[in-house]
């Protein structure tokens, strides 16, 4: 089964802080990069999240994003009620305005606002990273979906590899009949006299040169190798399959110059564009 390195996850909890919710999104990369946007209140708690991240995801481009909102009760008990009475009374020896406008320029004056708790109790911090597991087996879940999917268009793509390879083996016969043919035609226009036996001895040298046998058996190796690698439970398989891909072009590539026949050099086009779709979708393989 594959993974896709593209995922998101998400979850909330309610405490008596507020509502704080928290969310994961995954790219495609590399190695591992986690990065947090966290308000100042959790700080303290990054570095043991960062680790219970990396233990459950172990590659690709990470965003986790902290919000909390503060609920009515929370944040009426954060206002200086005193502090912003006396500075509603200083307003208005200074401005003609209804007391609502100055409430408004009160409320951002300095101290008008409490400072937050800078303390977490255990019980939140349990909690909290209670729902980062969850938002995080929840990321994993879509990078499992996407990897399946990905899965059948990779299988898609291998068939079409299978069966423009099998195009080249009904041509290969053709193309030495053509050859051949066209050596002779070659021959008879330069009215050279030849020995035959010496003309079909250079004939079989120069097809054993180009023979495609030995590439052909090697690319559908590779081609079984990559599916069976993929069906593998190891859920980190990425670069191996990049790897296979590469000996797969290689040998798709000598093919394509060995070939010297028209339709077959049509096959090996249309295998190379599908190894092309194999290659970028791999990039986003975990």
């Amino acid at each position: 089964m594959l993974h896709s390195m593209t995922g998101f996850g998400k979850a909330s909890l309610d405490s008596n802080l507020g509502k704080i919710s928290i969310e994961f999104k995954s790219l495609n990369s590399k190695n591992i990069d986690i990065n947090f946007n966290i308000p100042s209140l959790f700080k303290s708690m990054e570095n043991d999240l960062r680790v219970v991240v990396s233990n459950k995801i172990k590659r690709g481009k990470v965003d986790c994003k902290f919000n909390l909102s503060l609920d009515s009760e929370n944040f009426s008990s954060q206002l200086n009620h005193q502090i912003i009475k006396k500075y509603i009374i200083d307003l208005k020896k200074i401005v003609d305005a209804n007391e609502t406008e100055l409430l408004k320029i009160a409320v951002k004056l300095p101290e008008a606002l409490s400072k937050p708790p800078t303390n977490l109790n255990k019980q939140i911090i349990e909690d909290i990273k209670k729902i980062v597991l969850v938002a995080i087996n929840e990321l994993i879940d879509f990078r499992i979906q996407e990897g399946k999917s990905m899965e059948l268009d990779l299988l898609k793509n291998l068939s079409s590899i299978e069966k423009n390879l099998e195009k080249v083996k009904t041509f290969a016969p053709e193309r030495s009949k053509s050859l051949k043919k066209r050596l002779n035609n070659t021959l008879k226009e330069l009215k050279i006299e030849i020995d035959n036996n010496r003309f079909e001895q250079e004939i079989i040298f120069y097809l054993e040169k180009y023979d495609i046998n030995e590439e052909i058996t090697r690319l559908e190796n590779h081609v079984n190798f990559f599916k069976k690698t993929m069906k593998h439970s190891n859920s980190e398989k990425g670069k191996k399959l990049a790897f296979i891909g590469q000996e797969i072009g290689r040998e798709i590539n000598t093919i394509g110059s060995k070939s010297n026949h028209a339709l077959m050099q049509q096959a090996v086009v249309e295998m190379k564009n599908e190894l092309e779709k194999i290659k970028e979708q791999l990039l986003n393989v975990l």
